[in-house]
């Protein structure tokens, strides 16, 4: 029955998704099909095979040694700051500790050692699926760089992306998460989740972009010139900058948690002024618990889950997932799986004016024409969102 609906949910998010689109006669379903089946193929490897459970063991291994490394470097500078027995300081336990997360990343894209990964990957799925070779280059990028850093790297291509074109690599950049925050993630939630969530939610953003907004290139226009991303000299400079970057990152999440998580208690505590004890994440719990239904969540669970993935929507991942965090024991691993794979993305109303701003700076007319399908690229991420969510669901 569970697999039942999971398929009937894809179904439901690809026809919301074609009615979507603005020119459906040229779909590339081959595309779509070769991405889905890759979807499938690499949930089930990762959570059905024992080759692919070691792997998310190493890789999240792997993570919690850096992060055990990161923490290093948080307790020198802030070790002598009481906290009360057994509490948690949010900010230096885990927001910190993206300073290290993006030092890495720095390093790794000034040794060119993600520049030569990425635009390999990223070629491999332009030649198997028939997509345009900047789009694809830039779905792989977004798994590693934040929304911003992304699309930087393609700017020298801009000048050849017309509507849909754009409206692709801000999906990809709206879908996805950067490497530089997975530490965090993996601070609040499973693991193997996280990771598992990266290479999904690439895919669809991508299936539902080409839906919404089909592209057909000719091939003197299908050509990348890849920009590298750091502008650093040296290898202590990209160190230098790449902590630079984590710090400014940590805080602006820092101050958008406090702005967000205020604003989301005055807004419930009106609902129920208004509602009689109503609030607004009960209120999203149900708009959203019939999707919930259909991407595998118990029946007797998805009014909480639909509130959770109501407030990423609203306000952004780190806030669902500290809410999420404290009903990990009461809900089942079913749920948890499905809802964590949701909520890691940057699909949320906030990312609409940070993906518009930079495309704004790197070319005005662009900038407007992204702010106008502003709406259409959070329905599109968020479908996406909802796919990645589904398909890992039909595994749990």
């Amino acid at each position: 029955m569970d697999i039942l609906l999971g398929i009937l949910a894809v179904i439901v998010i690809l026809g919301i998704s074609f009615l979507l689109s603005n020119d459906k006669k040229n779909i590339n379903y081959r595309g779509i099909g070769i991405m889905l089946v890759l979807q499938l193929l690499t949930t089930w490897f990762m959570f059905n095979t024992e080759i692919g459970r070691i792997i998310i063991e190493a890789i999240s291994a792997g993570f919690n040694k850096l992060i055990e490394f990161g923490s290093a470097g948080v307790n020198f500078v802030l070790g002598g700051i009481a906290v009360d027995e057994g509490g948690s300081v949010f900010f230096f336990n885990v927001l910190l500790l993206i300073i290290f997360f993006a030092t890495i990343l720095s390093v790794l894209t000034y040794l060119k050692i993600l520049p030569f990964i990425i635009k390999y990957i990223g070629f491999g799925l332009s030649y198997i699926t028939g997509l345009p070779k900047v789009e694809s280059f830039n779905a792989v990028n977004s798994i590693f760089f934040g929304q911003s850093e992304a699309l930087l790297a393609i700017q020298s291509q801009f000048r050849r992306l017309n509507d849909n074109r754009l409206y692709i690599v801000s999906a990809s950049a709206m879908g996805s998460v950067s490497a530089s925050i997975v530490g965090a993630y993996i601070g609040m939630l499973p693991a193997k989740y996280i990771l598992v969530a990266l290479p999904l939610n690439m895919f669809s953003a991508l299936i539902v972009a080409s839906l919404i907004a089909p592209v057909k290139v000719d091939k003197e226009e299908d050509v990348v010139d890849i920009k590298d991303v750091s502008n650093a000299n040296s290898f202590f400079e990209a160190m230098g900058n790449g902590a630079l970057d984590g710090g400014r990152i940590a805080l602006i999440v820092a101050t958008m948690l406090i702005a967000f998580i205020a604003s989301l208690e005055l807004a419930n505590w009106v609902f129920a002024a208004i509602f009689n004890g109503f609030t607004l994440q009960e209120a999203l719990g149900y708009v959203i618990a019939p999707l919930a239904f259909l991407m595998g969540i118990p029946a007797s669970e998805i009014v909480e889950a639909g509130a959770i993935m109501g407030t990423k929507i609203v306000t952004n991942e780190f806030v669902a997932m500290l809410e999420f965090q404290t009903m990990l024991d009461s809900v089942s691993e079913k749920t948890v799986g499905i809802v964590t794979v949701f909520l890691t993305s940057f699909a949320n109303f906030s990312s609409i004016g940070i993906i518009a701003g930079t495309v704004q700076g790197i070319d005005p007319a662009k900038g407007g024409k992204v702010s106008g399908f502003g709406m259409k690229l959070l329905i599109g991420a968020t479908l996406g969102s909802a796919l990645s969510a589904t398909i890992a669901g039909l595994f749990l």
